[in-house]
């Protein structure tokens, strides 16, 4: 299980939350539905700021990793190293 944190933008409202699911696109899915249908979404309303038409759902994968971000120097521009 990894845990997720969702934000949805529909009909002039947004949401974030997070939800723990398996990394497949259907399990995300129903955590995101079980969560709405537990109704402990709280939403918040965007006024005029944003047009209704906008409709999207974002999630990325939280983690809680406390090791320090490596980075390297290319050409003169220091950018995140891969860790092995």
């Amino acid at each position: 299980m990894k845990n997720f944190l969702i934000h949805i933008w529909a009909y002039g409202h947004h949401a974030k939350f997070n939800v723990l699911a398996e990394d497949n696109p259907d399990s995300v899915e129903n955590a995101i539905l079980d969560k709405i249908g537990e109704k402990s979404i709280k939403w918040e309303n965007l006024g005029r700021s944003h047009t209704s038409r906008v409709k999207r759902i974002t999630f990325e994968e939280v983690i809680d990793d406390t090791r320090p971000i490596q980075t390297k120097e290319d050409l003169g521009v220091e950018v995140g190293a891969r860790v092995s």
